[in-house]
Order: C-alpha cells, then structure tokens, then sequence
C-alpha cells in the first residue's frame, strides 16, 4: 500500500523543520496521489525547483518510494513560479512545498535522481 501524499508530504515537514529548516506547503494537491513539486530556497538566494522523476528512474525493488529530479534553477523565482502556473494547468491536484533547508543538503531531504 503506497502512503498517500498528505502523510508524505507531512513527513517531509518534519523532516525539514527537524533538521533545522523551513517548510510550507504552497499549494495543497490531491490527498491520495497528488504529484509533489519542491521549490527550495538556500539562504544565500538561491532557487531550484524539483519535480516527479520519470517513470525510468523508479527502482522495481522499492515501487513506493518518490524521485525527484531537478526541473529548474534561476536566480528570479517569477520565472519558476511560471512555470508551476503550467504544471498546475497540466494537473490541478499537484501539491508544491517550498523549503529552506538550511545547512542539510536537499539530497538528505527528498531522493534526488540524477539524469
């Protein structure tokens, strides 16, 4: 049984807020299966947005776990705010959290996969 996207994304919370960070919930999606969308912030102005990995990058052995890859970085947030505007077009019930990890890696946070 898969965990529903509200309890995961509560998880992460936790897990941002426990290591000494920042987390919001932008844009509550889909309770059971809403596609999560991570925006983070580092301190120094940084921002990167991390979306769904492809389908290919999901491991056989661990059917329930969530892969982020990297969608985009950019140095002014109005040009990834766009581009979730057009995710939320493509799919009304994604969710988007916007973290600020502070000194733990984003990679320690979500599992990243890298193309």
């Amino acid at each position: 049984m898969r965990v529903t996207t509200d309890l995961w994304v509560s998880a992460l919370l936790r897990r941002v807020f426990g290591a000494g960070g920042f987390a919001a919930v932008v844009k509550r999606g889909a309770t059971e299966a809403g596609a999560v969308f991570v925006l983070t912030r580092s301190r120094l102005g940084e921002i990167a947005l991390y979306g769904p990995a492809p389908q290919t990058s999901y491991d056989s052995a661990k059917p329930d776990d969530r892969f982020f890859s990297l969608l985009a970085t950019a140095a002014d947030a109005l040009v990834l705010d766009a581009r979730l505007e057009r995710e939320k077009k493509f799919d009304p019930d994604i969710w988007v959290v916007e973290i600020e990890a502070g000194a733990v890696p984003v990679e320690e946070l979500i599992s990243v996969k890298i193309s």
